[in-house]
């Protein structure tokens, strides 16, 4: 596991991502792709900043791309985050064999990296859930132990 605290100004730039990101999703009026029903503001900023906590992380370029969510969130690179601490790593069931998910914990400025897996590894019958519980499309949501060191 990796803990960072990123500056003020990458909070600032990352969270104008995430806020750019949320505005052009409501302006081309797109549902969440995983069922998400929430605002999505805090969503989207918290994501962006752990995407970049994760590429300094590793001394990865960021973009702060938007509008690119099919892409990698960096290359080669899935960036999942949660505000919990105990979170799982969520994998879509639709991840390709070969992509690598990593897991983010954590709240603007201070995050923990707590690793990574490949998504056919993820893909285990045992991990398959609605996480939520209220009917949101099933993914896989992988245990923090099961993840790998972020030595890539």
């Amino acid at each position: 596991m990796i803990d960072l605290v990123l500056d003020w100004y990458e909070v600032a730039m990352a969270s104008h991502v995430g806020w750019l990101r949320a505005c052009k999703a409501k302006a081309d009026g797109r549902p969440d792709a995983r069922g998400f029903s929430g605002p999505g503001w805090d969503q989207h900023c918290e994501g962006a900043c752990g995407e970049l906590a994760v590429a300094r992380a590793l001394g990865r370029y960021w973009s702060g791309s938007v509008d690119t969510w099919a892409a990698a969130d960096l290359p080669g690179l899935q960036v999942k985050t949660s505000q919990r601490q105990d979170a799982r790593l969520l994998v879509p069931r639709d991840a390709a064999d070969g992509e690598r998910y990593v897991l983010v914990v954590g709240v603007s400025p201070r995050f923990r990296i707590c690793g990574w897996i490949d998504a056919r590894v993820a893909k285990r019958a045992e991990w398959l859930t609605d996480p939520s519980g209220h009917g949101r499309p099933l993914v896989y949501a992988v245990p923090q132990d099961a993840l790998h060191p972020m030595d890539l």
